[in-house]
């Protein structure tokens, strides 16, 4: 499978989890920024890479570092990590 197949699908994946949960999402366009998608609810915004089989890097993680200062109080940022043959991903907060 090609790894932006892929890559798409794990991003719908998430995105169907978070609504679920009462989140209104937004993916990005291209998945080209920092984050492939943006979650909002009432209370918190979940700013969230998605990834697969691996964390993001240490360049990765340190622009979303950088970010999260820029972002209001109630902003979390968030690495989810979808393992070959798992259902759920393993959620990192950053």
């Amino acid at each position: 499978m090609q790894a932006k197949q892929k890559g798409n699908r794990q991003e719908r994946k998430a995105k169907m989890i978070l609504e679920r949960v009462g989140y209104s999402v937004t993916k990005s366009v291209g998945s080209l920024g920092l984050f492939d998608l943006i979650a909002e609810n009432r209370l918190n915004i979940r700013h969230i890479q998605v990834k697969s089989n691996r964390l993001p890097g240490p360049v990765e993680r340190e622009d979303m570092a950088a970010m999260k200062a820029k972002l209001p109080a109630n902003s979390t940022i968030e690495a989810w990590v979808f393992y070959d043959n798992q259902a759920e991903p393993r959620i990192e907060f950053l």
